[in-house]
């Protein structure tokens, strides 16, 4: 079971089944919109579209002051009577998560068959943040990425 440290604070996502709550989009429509992360002068930008055909489109993007970092294209959608989170890494195969816990303020996807990360999770903090994690073993060792995201307005991209 995958664990999240938050400043010094052990928190246990419980895997309840997701379930085929046709609503489940709707439980993490706060997922919808743009997010960022900055680490120096690394700047880690998340943004989804809001549930539209049973699905929230995604994407995201690492750039430095030498550009573009890495970059990674998502689909959560409605799949089986649940949500599945699609990741489509720049430089790697796609990987599928099945959803195992959807509640008000958090998500947690697993996929124990892939290589790293075997599980997924965003969680809600107050109005303004979500902390989104990966998590798993890699190479016989466990390791655990966390973004600490705010929420930022979408901009358009402005015309020169």
């Amino acid at each position: 079971m995958p664990l999240f440290r938050s400043a010094g604070t052990l928190v246990v996502l419980l895997a309840l089944p997701a379930g085929t709550d046709p609503s489940a989009l709707d439980r993490i429509a706060w997922l919808g919109g743009c997010l960022e992360m900055r680490q120096g002068e690394r700047l880690v930008e998340e943004q989804r579209m809001a549930a539209r055909g049973g699905s929230m489109l995604g994407m995201s993007r690492t750039t430095s002051p030498a550009g573009l970092v890495e970059y990674e294209l998502t689909l959560i959608r409605e799949r089986d009577g649940g949500l599945v989170y699609e990741a489509h890494p720049s430089g790697q195969p796609a990987a599928v998560f099945k959803a195992l816990a959807v509640t008000e303020d958090s998500v947690l996807f697993a996929a124990p068959d892939h290589d790293y990360p075997q599980y997924v999770g965003y969680r809600r903090v107050g109005i303004d943040s979500v902390v989104a994690w990966i998590d798993g073993t890699s190479r016989g060792r466990r390791r655990q990425v966390i973004f600490p995201y705010r929420r930022v307005a979408c901009t358009e991209g402005a015309l020169p």
